[in-house]
């Protein structure tokens, strides 16, 4: 059964019923290889005059329903499973690039695809141009005649700047590059950016795909040639593979996706007007709040703002730490999209792979916090940072 609802196709879409047994939930083919019926057969898959399962690295029953389901779920022709969010970046940057290209990205990112585009592509002769990808005229000047990609991540990880997918994409097409956005912080029930012309879709599958913590796990949502190409080439030969028993995780877990990512929403949107008012809090990042540039966008490439935000506390390093410190439910972690509000300090921690100067350029202070809303009362969590608020700001007030 086709469907035109995200509710139905994160339960139905991709589904492969079990022929032998009816199993209702997905079985987890746990199987490194596959046994061919005879010579002819094996050396026929191996050729590609057989379509069929050859070996673990190559495909496997259970990680393809996972793909199957992700590129209904994104629009898009095809999905390939990774074994981490990093392994999807890296396999769709090394399946685009080569040495002596260029890429065009945002100068703020998540802190080891910055790693891996500011050093690892560099070490490979392949030369990156940071940019503001909000302004047209920066990205336009970084442009060069051998640039293959344009990166983006939309929230930014982590100071929530929002991206016109629109206008990213129009840029894409004017100057023939592959246009690369990380879904992650939204997940196809709050943006689809297939829709607004972007080519690839890239998701940490460990946050809110999975949702549940146990997972590590990356997708890449595209076109069918593409995706081809990192199967056969970087996800091949490399070899970050999913395994059986991660995708059925996620498999499970999307079941539920838009139920939570709906309360992830709720909760969000009153802790980050909590924080707005809060008098130790300088400014709150959140698109959900009319004082937020990319509020504009919800409606438009986003349903809601998702669950979350970052924040910038009054003071110095030394007060950010001891709010973080007094904090009791919310646990110090540096996921999200967890059952568990989880909350960290980027500049310390996801983002320490950037220079001071790089930093600052990114927008990412020594006060600025991310927080991950979770799925618990929304008045438990907000009471749980007013105590620990409380405690930094009286430290920040004893300290002139």
């Amino acid at each position: 059964m086709k469907s035109t609802h995200i509710e139905t196709n994160t339960i139905h879409a991709g589904k492969v019923a079990d022929q032998q047994f009816g199993a209702l939930s997905t079985p987890i083919y746990q199987t490194s290889t596959y046994v061919f019926d005879n010579t002819e057969q094996g050396g026929a898959r191996f050729n590609g005059d057989e379509q069929g399962y050859i070996y673990g690295r190559l495909g496997n029953p259970t990680v393809r329903e996972l793909e199957q389901r992700m590129a209904t779920l994104e629009g898009t022709e095809d999905a390939v499973a990774l074994g981490s969010g990093m392994g999807a970046v890296s396999a769709t940057i090394f399946a685009l690039v080569k040495a002596g290209d260029h890429i065009v990205a945002s100068n703020a990112l998540y802190g080891c695809t910055y790693a891996l585009l500011e050093h690892k592509c560099r070490d490979f002769g392949i030369e990156v141009s940071f940019v503001d990808i909000n302004n047209e005229i920066a990205v336009r000047n970084a442009m060069q005649a051998n640039t293959k990609v344009l990166y983006a991540e939309t929230p930014i990880n982590p100071n929530m700047v929002c991206v016109d997918l629109e206008s990213l994409s129009r840029l894409g097409k004017e100057f023939e590059v592959k246009t690369v956005v990380d879904n992650t912080f939204m997940s196809p029930v709050l943006q689809r950016p297939a829709e607004h012309g972007i080519d690839l879709i890239i998701h940490s599958a460990t946050k809110y795909l999975n949702g549940h913590g146990d997972v590590i796990a990356g997708i890449v949502c595209g076109d069918q040639e593409t995706i081809q190409e990192i199967k056969m080439t970087t996800l091949k030969d490399m070899g970050a593979v999913m395994s059986p028993h991660d995708a059925w995780l996620i498999i499970r877990g999307l079941k539920t996706l838009h139920i939570r990512v709906e309360r992830h929403c709720e909760n969000a949107q009153k802790v980050a007007e909590f924080l707005e008012n809060h008098p130790s809090v300088k400014t709150v990042f959140y698109p959900g709040l009319a004082s937020h540039e990319g509020n504009r966008l919800i409606g438009q490439q986003m349903k809601a703002a998702g669950g979350v935000m970052a924040f910038e506390m009054h003071g110095n390093f030394e007060n950010a730490v001891q709010f973080m410190d007094k904090l009791s439910m919310c646990k110090i972690a540096v996921s999200l999209g967890d059952a568990e509000t989880l909350i960290q300090h980027p500049a310390s921690m996801t983002h320490s792979p950037y220079e001071p100067e790089q930093r600052r350029e990114a927008g990412i202070s020594d006060t600025l916090i991310r927080l991950s809303v979770g799925l618990e009362h929304v008045d438990d969590i907000i009471s749980d940072l007013q105590q620990a608020l409380h405690a930094a700001y009286t430290e920040c007030v004893k300290a002139g």
